[in-house]
């Protein structure tokens, strides 16, 4: 799935795919669902006035805003690390940017088969 914003000024592709956890764990070393909880996390503490979100989590959502964009259009996204691509930006929100990728995670997550306990029970046994 894929979903464009735009970020200062300019449309910017963000994919979610299966291939994403294993990228981010080998480019990273780290589990990108534990990292998404716990920036959810501190995104809504923040929110609620409860502190800044801690520089190491800003880090690691600019990693992982990099590493989806650049799974996105890797013939576009030529910088080869999320401080080169950064660079780009003169503003990059983590408040506008990541409810939208954590959106097209979610979405990504879903499945459309259906349960085999909800298909009925099959006949003669």
């Amino acid at each position: 799935m894929e979903r464009t914003l735009t970020i200062d000024g300019r449309p910017v592709v963000f994919r979610a795919t299966a291939a994403v956890p294993r990228l981010y764990r080998m480019e990273y070393g780290r589990d990108i669902m534990q990292d998404m909880l716990e920036l959810q996390t501190a995104i809504d503490a923040a929110q609620g006035g409860k502190g800044p979100i801690p520089p190491r989590l800003l880090s690691i959502f600019e990693d992982m805003s990099y590493l989806m964009a650049k799974h996105a259009r890797p013939d576009e996204v030529t910088a080869t690390s999320s401080e080169e691509w950064l660079d780009g930006f003169d503003t990059f929100s983590v408040y506008q940017v990541f409810p939208a990728i954590a959106q097209l995670w979610q979405a990504n997550l879903k499945t459309t088969s259906t349960p085999k306990k909800k298909r009925g029970r099959r006949k003669g046994r």
